[in-house]
């Protein structure tokens, strides 16, 4: 939801993080679970605290 609501698209996003952007769209869908350094990266791409996107606690789903 962060990366749409600030209008950046998968492939964006995944240029400035260096990774495939598949890799991103495995990561909204909860597919791979991302290391600490990527995790920390996308966190000060979006300039939020990493626990703002990423907890061991899962997030309620969007859609019921």
């Amino acid at each position: 939801m962060l990366r749409v609501e600030r209008q950046v698209t998968r492939r964006q996003l995944a240029d400035a993080l260096g990774v495939h952007y598949q890799t991103v769209g495995y990561l909204e869908r909860g597919e791979y679970s991302p290391s600490l350094h990527l995790a920390l990266r996308i966190a000060a791409y979006f300039e939020v605290p990493v626990e703002f996107i990423f907890s061991l606690t899962p997030f309620a789903p969007l859609k019921p």
